[in-house]
């Protein structure tokens, strides 16, 4: 007897029993790891500036469990500054070669520094010096500048010392409020069913949308 998946039951109106969007997240989420061509963890991460005026940028979803969903970055950076003044954001992952999408809302927090420190120790040698090479979102005269800069730092981490984390470099972590699935269909009467909940480890509320 063939066991009826997370997606199934989604789309089903006639199932009413709880469905945890997060397990649901890691159904198409393994999905898209199998079908998208490159970087099926991409996400276009949004958040406002201190005049309320948004921005919205890629970035990678580096880490996911329970508590939420996580991405690293320079806490120089734009993105980061707003999210250290207004500590919320939203994120849309879509995958061209399923046809769907998932938008999650929600407050963010920092992550702690061993969460940061254990990440940063996963990538690659030069992406940890560029780590440290990137004034990230400031002006840069010329792309020169910045190869010169990661040469000067190459040589003086060594060949086999150990690259730490910067200590402007860390993790934030969205807690998902809302999270909402999208499938294509056709005639552009698509399927929208949207999760959401007023506490982080509260119960979840389910309801279709209209396309």
């Amino acid at each position: 007897m063939t066991s009826t998946t997370l997606t199934e039951r989604l789309f089903d109106d006639s199932d009413t029993a709880p469905i945890d969007p997060c397990s649901l997240f890691e159904e198409w989420f393994t999905l898209a790891q199998e079908s998208e061509p490159n970087d099926p963890h991409a996400m276009a991460l949004a958040t406002v500036d201190e005049n309320g005026m948004p921005d919205v940028r890629m970035v990678l979803l580096n880490a996911r469990d329970a508590r939420g969903y996580c991405f690293f970055t320079n806490f120089e950076s734009d993105k980061a500054r707003e999210l250290l003044a207004n500590p919320k954001a939203a994120f849309v992952m879509h995958w061209k070669s399923l046809r769907r999408q998932i938008r999650v809302r929600g407050p963010v927090e920092i992550v702690p520094d061993g969460e940061a420190d254990a990440y940063f120790a996963t990538r690659a040698r030069l992406s940890q010096i560029g780590a440290h090479a990137s004034k990230q979102s400031r002006p840069l005269a010329n792309r020169y500048t910045l190869l010169e800069r990661v040469e000067t730092l190459k040589k003086s981490f060594g060949e086999d010392e150990p690259v730490q984390r910067p200590p402007y470099w860390s993790g934030f972590r969205l807690v998902p409020e809302v999270m909402e699935f999208w499938k294509d269909g056709a005639n552009r009467l698509h399927d929208r069913v949207r999760f959401t909940r007023t506490l982080p480890n509260g119960q979840w509320k389910r309801q279709r949308l209209y396309p």
